[in-house]
């Protein structure tokens, strides 16, 4: 599946299912990334765990577990779902990942309003996701798109954040 989205310079941004075969190096890459920006190493990603999951997932949430793409070239990946939360359904981002040379030129903005829509389409009212702590250029991108800190998790080592689902950026 394709789904074309326009970032704030015009830019198309096209997103299609993830595909293992022809992206398998480029999401264990973007993973260990996040890793490395939210714990500072990768000692806890398990590659074949990992693998396993987005096998699963994508299955589960084509539309939600994909690759963003400008001009042919990935510049990030997005993993949605819905989770149960205490007593409701929510929308989760498991992966908001941009390359960096992709950072601060828009392209977020088209990643953020992808996850809208498919939470719209879910009708959900509200999104979590977790951000590390210092990662502060994800949470002032964050806080922009309307999104509210919630508090921490796993120790202190992430930040649970919600927003709405009727919040495009």
């Amino acid at each position: 599946m394709i789904f074309n989205r326009r970032n704030g310079g015009g830019k198309v941004v096209q997103f299609r299912t993830i595909d293992l075969k022809k992206d398998r190096q480029s999401i264990i890459d973007f993973r260990k990334d996040s890793f490395m920006v939210s714990f500072g190493n990768t000692s806890g990603f398990d590659v074949n765990a990992y693998l396993f999951y987005v096998i699963e997932k994508v299955e589960q949430y084509p539309d939600g577990f994909v690759m963003a793409e400008v001009d042919g070239g990935v510049i990030g990946q997005l993993e949605l779902s819905v989770k149960k939360d205490k007593d409701r359904r929510i929308g989760y981002i498991h992966l908001f990942y941009l390359i960096p040379s992709a950072r601060g030129k828009g392209m977020g903005k088209a990643l953020h309003n992808y996850a809208i829509d498919f939470f719209e389409k879910r009708n959900l009212e509200e999104y979590h996701l977790r951000v590390a702590p210092d990662n502060h250029r994800a949470r002032r991108f964050y806080e922009k798109a309307g999104m509210k800190t919630i508090g921490p998790e796993l120790d202190g080592k992430v930040i649970r954040m919600k927003g709405s689902v009727t919040k495009s950026i």
